[in-house]
């Protein structure tokens, strides 16, 4: 909504001030009135004016006075002067007063609709400069988003093409070992080496379809009910190899009795996942990991929680965002392209759910909750 046009109106009478309120009042419409060039002079400091109407005749500071002290401040030089003066004045006056910087005369008594007439082309001309301010500030805010959007794409291009070219020259060596010595003492081990590169590829390109399905409005969700501590054991079955690899402390709470939800259990049991793993690549070897599912009466909660890295209050406002990565937990982040929680989010918001993520501060370790309708 647009803050109100501001007047200033000069003159040393009540009763003109008085009159000149009643003949301008409108809706969007701020009437400041001084009574003095130096009460104007003080108003002027504190406010954004479109335009001002000043008495010519006034005790102290006259109306061209005041004029040429406003034409002589930065921030008072191009408001708009109207002079309202009584009586008729020779055309040295009035060129004085122009040079003082009058834009225009209005004689006493005063003719409504002259004045109106006159000040409507100035409320309209403050009007539309605020529009034009609005407009270029939202230009410049667009314009910058687009920056940042431009620099992340570019920044996700060379992670996605460092993150393909390792298990493609790994399937790549493997290959030339096989070709030239295919039943050598090697060749099982390689043989298990490009199955887990394959297995990485295959989970990249499908991360990209999700990503560029869920942005399309194309994914399809099939929901049905089942016990989400089923999806969650399975979840713990796909992270178990980062889990191992780097001996964490894993402990899952699960409350005894079944917990149904209705809900797409595979994809479900992809952010279920996509959270153990994330949690087991930036909490250091060795650290403690716990999954929990806490029932409620309307919602379920699915709880990850570890002792990693954490997260700091700036860390925290962009974790969601796609192909958004922590800067300094990047030695951490082999194997991904910053798209994993931003999935998740995704696919929790297609069911209607949340997800939140909290940490006491760097070092502190991060807690992720995401939240289920029953």
């Amino acid at each position: 909504m647009n803050t109100p046009v501001t007047f200033l109106l000069v003159d040393d009478l009540p009763e003109n001030l008085l009159s000149l309120e009643a003949l301008l009042r409108r809706d969007g419409l701020l009437l400041l009135k001084a009574r003095s060039g130096d009460e104007a002079l003080e108003l002027l400091l504190q406010h954004d004016v479109a335009l001002a109407l000043i008495d010519v005749q006034m005790p102290g500071l006259s109306g061209f006075e005041l004029a040429e002290l406003m034409r002589g401040n930065e921030r008072t030089r191009r408001i708009p002067i109207i002079f309202v003066t009584a009586g008729s004045h020779s055309a040295e006056r009035r060129f004085q007063g122009y040079e003082a910087g009058a834009v225009d005369f209005i004689q006493k008594p005063i003719e409504p609709d002259i004045l109106r007439s006159k000040t409507e082309v100035f409320f309209e001309i403050y009007r539309q400069r605020q529009m034009i301010a609005e407009q270029r500030d939202a230009l410049a805010a667009q314009a910058q988003t687009l920056q940042h959007a431009d620099r992340k794409k570019d920044e996700f291009l060379a992670i996605l093409a460092h993150e393909l070219r390792n298990p493609l020259a790994a399937l790549q060596g493997g290959l030339n070992i096989l070709r030239r010595r295919p039943d050598g003492p090697r060749s099982e081990e390689i043989k298990l080496l490009m199955e887990s590169q394959m297995t990485h590829l295959v989970r990249l390109v499908d991360d990209l379809l999700d990503i560029s399905r869920i942005t399309q409005a194309k994914i399809e969700l099939r929901k049905d009910e089942f016990d989400l501590k089923d999806a969650l054991h399975a979840a713990v079955a796909m992270a178990r190899p980062h889990i191992d690899a780097k001996e964490h402390r894993f402990e899952v709470i699960l409350p005894e009795a079944p917990v149904l939800i209705f809900a797409d259990e595979v994809r479900i049991t992809q952010c279920i996942a996509n959270l153990i793993n994330n949690a087991a690549k930036y909490t250091p070897p060795g650290g403690a990991i716990e999954a929990s599912i806490i029932p409620a009466a309307d919602q379920v909660l699915i709880r990850v929680v570890d002792d990693g890295l954490g997260l700091s209050a700036e860390d925290m406002k962009g974790v969601f965002d796609l192909f958004s990565q922590v800067d300094r937990h990047l030695e951490h982040a082999r194997g991904g392209l910053g798209i994993g929680l931003a999935l998740v989010k995704q696919l929790v918001e297609l069911h209607a759910g949340t997800i939140t993520v909290s940490s006491p501060g760097r070092g502190k370790g991060a807690t992720f909750e995401l939240a289920l309708p029953r």
